[in-house]
């Protein structure tokens, strides 16, 4: 039998992460990312660790969290596409929801359409909203669309005709007669769902996108021709490459759903299924909560254009490592949004950055050891981040190291405000949940933001700092389909809920079948979206019974927003959510221990010695008092005063408060 062997990857904008599971134990690699070529950086990581020369000899799965959906959107370098709809509707795109982002300028900026007048395209077969043929699709209509096609010579199209979820034959005629070579988006089959102008954005950005994933992940599996690829989708499931590039747009939240997926793995591993997360990188901090399952929502953006796909739910602030502290004309400090990037990146980076970051801020405390970083192979410039933060220090009034602390303290309030909105403002008690931290910067704040909103355990993944590279090996296949049902609940029967469900759960035990999943393993979670009467929003409700969904959905109702209501309970989609475990990722994780000394250092404002430790070097079971540093390859760990921590068999630190 051949030897299994998983590779988990997520590309990033510095670097492309990898976690590698063989033989029952984990590695990690860094490499440099190529963002003209992201698979150019996998392959590079792939020859790294010598999995191209021996992979005749083994079964190599790779899955990976993809960013070109999301830059191509974000960059605005997407493919020329066409978008087709019916008679008089060819400026939906640019009208939308007519929402202005400043409202009360009465002279904002013009922004430009999503696709140009002249490739917004109408012709005949709409329906009612009943789903009765109001004006039919003649041959002569398909003919002149085909010319004007043509005449475009676009490398996409998206079609989204009117009420298209209630009958699709005029979306499936006209992609029938678009030239083969043509890369097609339809939104009954995109997102069969209810709100034109959310559906239609959605498929043209999945036909925006669609050529360019689908060529870069056919030039991947031509590098790796032995592996059998998949990519995370938004969802926190993966889909095998040959499938992913038809759904583009499930794409766009690739990386960041890796670690909502590992944060979840590490919340079952370790007894708690109820987490708060944030996700500290160099640029901003992703925060979201996971209550047993990952919390998905369809009203997600990028870019401003709305995302109406399922995607992890999370609340994402420009507060990171390397946002820049500065001045405001007030005389108050300010810290963030904006980011030195990686290049020049903070002023300790020594690549010419002047401008002090919550990463200088740190290190001139000594929480960030210059030594220590990625593991001691990037020195830190102390002299750069005392010079930065000493410039701060003087337009404030302050010392250095009060001006350092200032930052550490506003950074951590904004965060911890993002931590709020996931929790306290959707009625969830955070003094109820754990704590996980993550991302390369996220254990240095860990403590602080858990004392600010009075949590009393935490958890710091091991490998913190690619966790969402883990996420990819651990993450299950799946897929997650809807379709607009509408009317009054109780004008249903369980039956006809049934049967509205019964297509989705086919459609998706089929696609992962193909994927070679056992029918037998599948978990399948049916759903409805649900509101009362006369609302414009739902909440999403698990499917046992009419009767059930409507008790759930008061319950959920008066969770969310304080109250219930003595109004009908309306149906507007159906769901099902169908997954299966990919890989048997078990507990105990730890690399081998190493015996190394621990050392001390003396931290500002903090009176007693403070221990530095390295993680590799801790036993399982060990507790760690703070104050205390724990650092490792690609993150460190700040242990306050008043907490400390217990290394977990399976590499975890526990956290707690004394």
């Amino acid at each position: 039998m051949k030897e299994k062997i998983i590779l988990g990857v997520d590309t990033g904008g510095t670097f492309t992460d990898f976690v590698l599971w063989r033989d029952h134990t984990l590695s990690v690699h860094k490499v440099l990312s190529t963002p003209a070529q992201p698979e150019q950086a996998i392959l590079q990581g792939i020859h790294d660790l010598e999995l191209d020369a021996a992979s005749t000899d083994v079964n190599l799965y790779i899955v990976h969290g993809s960013t070109v959906a999301t830059n191509a959107i974000l960059e605005g370098k997407g493919v020329r596409t066409v978008f087709i709809t019916n008679h008089g509707l060819r400026d939906m795109l640019t009208i939308g929801r007519q929402t202005r982002r400043e409202l009360y300028n009465l002279q904002p900026e013009p922004v430009a359409p999503p696709v140009p007048r002249d490739y917004c395209l109408e012709t005949g077969g709409r329906l009612s909203a009943q789903g009765e043929v109001v004006e039919p699709l003649t041959q002569n209509d398909i003919a002149q669309l085909v010319q004007q096609v043509i005449t475009h010579a676009p490398q996409a199209i998206a079609i989204n005709l009117l009420f298209s979820y209630l009958d699709d034959q005029f979306e499936k005629k006209i992609e029938q007669a678009m030239p083969k070579e043509m890369f097609v988006s339809r939104s009954s089959a995109i997102l069969p769902e209810y709100k034109e102008y959310e559906r239609g954005m959605t498929t043209w950005l999945n036909a925006y996108v669609g050529p360019l994933v689908q060529g870069y992940l056919e030039r991947l599996c031509e590098g790796a021709p032995h592996a059998k690829v998949s990519v995370m989708q938004s969802s926190g499931g993966t889909i095998a490459a040959e499938q992913a590039g038809n759904q583009a747009v499930h794409m766009v939240l690739s990386g960041p759903a890796g670690g909502m997926a590992a944060a979840q793995f590490i919340g079952q591993q370790t007894g708690y299924d109820r987490l708060l997360t944030f996700d500290m990188g160099g640029t901003s901090t992703d925060v979201a909560l996971i209550d047993g399952a990952l919390q998905l929502t369809s009203e997600g953006s990028i870019a401003g254009y709305p995302v109406a796909i399922p995607m992890v739910d999370m609340h994402t602030i420009g507060a990171g490592g390397g946002s820049i502290a500065s001045v405001d004309a007030g005389g108050l400090l300010q810290v963030g949004p904006e980011s030195a990037g990686a290049d020049p990146g903070p002023a300790c980076y020594g690549k010419g950055g002047k401008q002090p970051t919550v990463t200088d801020a740190n290190l001139v405390l000594g929480r960030l050891r210059a030594d220590a970083f990625l593991g001691g192979n990037m020195q830190l410039d102390l002299n750069a981040a005392h010079a930065a933060m000493e410039d701060l220090a003087t337009k404030l009034g302050l010392g250095s190291y009060e001006a350092a602390l200032g930052v550490i303290q506003l950074a951590n309030e904004h965060m911890a405000q993002a931590l709020r909105v996931m929790s306290v403002q959707r009625g969830i008690d955070p003094r109820e949940l754990t704590l996980v931290s993550f991302g390369g910067a996220g254990g240095l704040h860990v403590c602080a933001l858990a004392d600010a909103l009075e949590i009393t355990q935490a958890l710091v993944p091991m490998h913190g700092g690619v966790l969402s590279a883990l996420g990819m090996i651990v993450a299950p296949r799946s897929r997650q389909l809807s379709h607009t049902v509408t009317g009054p609940l109780n004008d249903f029967t369980n039956e006809q809920i049934n049967a509205f469900l019964a297509p989705l759960i086919e459609q998706g035990k089929q696609e992962l079948i193909k994927e070679g999943v056992n029918e037998a393993q599948l978990q399948i979670s049916p759903s409805l979206d649900l509101r009362y009467l006369g609302q414009s929003y739902y909440l999403n409700c698990p499917w046992d019974s009419i009767s059930d969904a409507i008790e759930t959905f008061h319950q959920l109702h008066e969770t969310r927003y304080g109250h219930q209501l003595d109004l009908p309970v309306e149906l507007v989609n159906v769901r099902v959510a169908l997954s299966s475990s990919t890989h048997a990722v078990q507990p105990g994780m730890r690399v081998k221990a190493h015996t190394t000394a621990a050392q001390q250092a003396q931290l500002h404002g903090i009176d007693v010695p403070v221990s530095i430790l390295h993680r590799d070097g801790l036993r399982s079971g060990q507790s760690i008092h703070g104050p205390a540093l724990i650092t490792e390859t690609v993150s460190t760990t700040f242990i306050d005063t008043g907490w400390q921590a217990e290394l977990l068999q399976s590499g975890n630190l526990l956290l707690s408060k004394k």
